[in-house]
């Protein structure tokens, strides 16, 4: 279901002053937003490990990503919607507590991986598939539009009709007339993404269950008129 709504933000009427030869004006500001279901779902997830030494540790990890790897491409995956986004080695610290000189005690590997997925049908497949061999790290999950643009002409249309009903309803009010457009500028759009919380993946049921909901879209304008004499 797709939601259309214009919110009016603000409005000023510019009139010449005595001796004034400058044609009075009108500015509006308006907005307009479009909400849509989303088509596309990135996620970060990961593998973290530990060994006693920083060798066993990454030699962990490297095992267990490439399994989560093969996983991910064999549900569906392609490779160009697969990106590496943090890639760590810690030594693991302990002794603090006694007030002894503190010591490694192993180390741990973290790599996290960003994953776009582009039939949402299956990402609940798609996370389960991750975390059955080996993902023990989910970040976060947002939901997109692959292709925003369509739906931001959408939002742009919209705030221009609603800065020109508002500048319309002002001017009329005052007992004077609507003049053309002047000047346009585009205060900027954006897509807001919806958000899922993080969560322990290693605590996942399977198959996941993931709802996209609706994300909005939003453009806003701000318009200068002519008050007709």
């Amino acid at each position: 279901m797709r939601l259309i709504r214009a919110l009016i933000l603000t409005a000023a009427i510019a009139l010449p002053g005595p001796g004034q030869a400058e044609t009075a004006q009108i500015t509006v500001t308006g907005e307009g937003s479009v909400a849509v279901q989303p088509d596309i779902a990135t996620l970060s997830l990961g593998v973290t490990t530990q060994g006693a030494t920083a060798a066993e540790a990454m030699a962990a990890n490297t095992a267990a990503l490439t399994v989560v790897l093969d996983r991910l491409r064999a549900a569906g995956i392609a490779d160009r919607d697969l990106q590496t986004s943090n890639l760590s080695l810690n030594p693991n610290w302990v002794g603090y507590e006694s007030g002894k000189t503190p010591t490694i005690a192993g180390y741990t590997a973290s790599n996290l991986l960003t994953v776009r997925v582009r039939a949402l049908e299956a990402l609940g497949g798609v996370l389960d598939a991750a975390v059955t061999d080996g993902a023990n790290t989910l970040n976060g999950l947002t939901f997109e539009l692959a292709e925003p643009k369509p739906k931001m002409d959408e939002a742009r249309r919209a705030a221009v009709a609603d800065a020109i009903a508002r500048a319309t309803l002002l001017v009329e009010a005052a007992g004077a007339k609507l003049g053309p457009v002047m000047s346009i500028t585009e205060g900027g759009g954006y897509v807001n993404p919806q958000p899922m919380f993080r969560a322990d993946a290693s605590a996942a049921p399977a198959p996941v269950p993931v709802v996209g909901g609706e994300i909005g879209v939003t453009a806003s304008v701000t318009m200068v008129f002519k008050i007709a004499e």
